[in-house]
This record gives structure tokens, C-alpha cells and sequence, in this order.
């Protein structure tokens, strides 16, 4: 006694469906392929297609990198609130292939400064990823803005699900503000 769904064979549907999901605060929508029959397990036939987030962050700091990845771990990321602190939001290791990752250390090391530029201690302990050690980490003067896609907030306040896209040199560190769910300045991958 199974029941089936209509396909969404068109694009435009499968973008509707997909943007009404985003709309309702989904992370995404897991479908199957029309073209494959359904078996159990995984087998490819499913394709996972993801509510994705665009937003500019303050860049705070970089980490160390681990086993063969050269010069940066992970990029520490910030965001002004109105009264002027600049908190924590996270951070992001992927999307930087090689030639970012020089462009990136040889924009941050000029920057580098030996105390914590944000308002509060980032959390060592993260719900998601492994712990942030502090002892690994290169403090900077905030004034690189990245644009990062990201999954979501944690219920803890931080990013999830991040990707460097690339710098924004069009925007003033100071005018980065944490985006919140409904407000028309977040963008929506995929959506127009």
C-alpha cells in the first residue's frame, strides 16, 4: 500500500517545488530520480538538493592548516551587530583550492595582529566540526569581507554547511550585519 507523488519532470517544477521549500525554512529536498526504479539503499537514484544561503562575513582570523593542505586551515568569521561588537559566526575550509588559499594568506598575514579582534571568545566546543583550538589560530585587523554560502545557523549561533565563494572588496568590514531568516538582503542559491 505504497503511495507515490506526481514527478516534477519540468525544471521550472522542480525549481518551484525546491523554492517552496526553501520558503518554508526546509534545508532542502531529497528526491528521487524519475529515470531509475526504486530499490533499497542508495544506488545513485537519489539526489539531495539543498536550501543554500549567500552572505558577506567579516574575516577574524585564519587556523592552522592540517596534514597536507598548505598555509590556511580554515578562515574564523565575524559580523558586526548594530551597537558595534563583532561576534563570531563560524567558519570555512572548503571552496579555496590552491591558488585562493596563496591569494587569501598573502591578503591576511599584513593583517595579522596579536590579540582577539572580536567581543566574545568563540566557543571551543562546536555542535558541528571539531573543537576550535585557539592556540592554532592567526588573529587579524577586520578588515576583509568574504562572501560565504552556508546551510544554516546552528541553534548555537553558528554557521553550518559553509563554502568560500570569494572576497568583497565593494564592502566596508563595518557595515557587515548578520543577516536574519526573512530579511530581503538574504539570498537564496538557485532562487531569483
Amino acid at each position: 500500500m505504497g503511495r507515490t507523488s506526481r514527478a516534477c519532470r519540468s525544471g521550472r517544477e522542480r525549481l518551484t517545488f525546491r523554492r517552496a521549500a526553501c520558503e518554508h525554512g526546509l534545508e532542502g529536498i531529497v528526491s528521487k530520480r524519475v529515470d531509475l526504479p526504486y530499490l533499497p539503499g542508495d544506488r545513485g537514484a537519489w539526489v539531495k538538493s539543498k536550501c543554500l544561503n549567500r552572505a558577506e562575513f567579516v574575516i577574524v582570523g585564519w587556523s592552522d592548516p592540517e596534514g597536507s593542505r598548505p598555509l590556511i586551515g580554515a578562515l574564523l568569521l565575524g559580523y558586526y551587530t548594530d551597537d558595534g561588537r563583532l561576534l563570531y559566526a563560524g567558519r570555512v575550509g572548503t571552496g579555496m583550492p590552491g591558488k585562493t588559499l596563496q591569494m587569501l594568506h598573502g591578503r591576511l598575514r599584513p593583517l595579522a595582529i596579536g590579540k582577539m579582534p572580536l567581543s566574545e571568545r568563540p566557543p571551543r566546543k562546536q555542535r558541528f566540526g571539531g573543537p576550535l583550538a585557539l592556540s592554532k589560530v592567526h588573529w587579524v585587523r577586520p578588515e576583509l569581507v568574504a562572501e560565504i554560502t552556508y546551510l544554516t545557523w546552528s541553534d548555537d549561533g553558528l554557521l553550518r554547511h559553509t563554502v568560500f565563494v570569494g572576497l568583497r572588496e565593494d564592502k566596508p568590514a563595518r557595515e557587515v550585519r548578520r543577516e536574519r531568516a526573512g530579511e530581503s538582503s538574504v539570498r537564496r542559491i538557485g532562487e531569483s
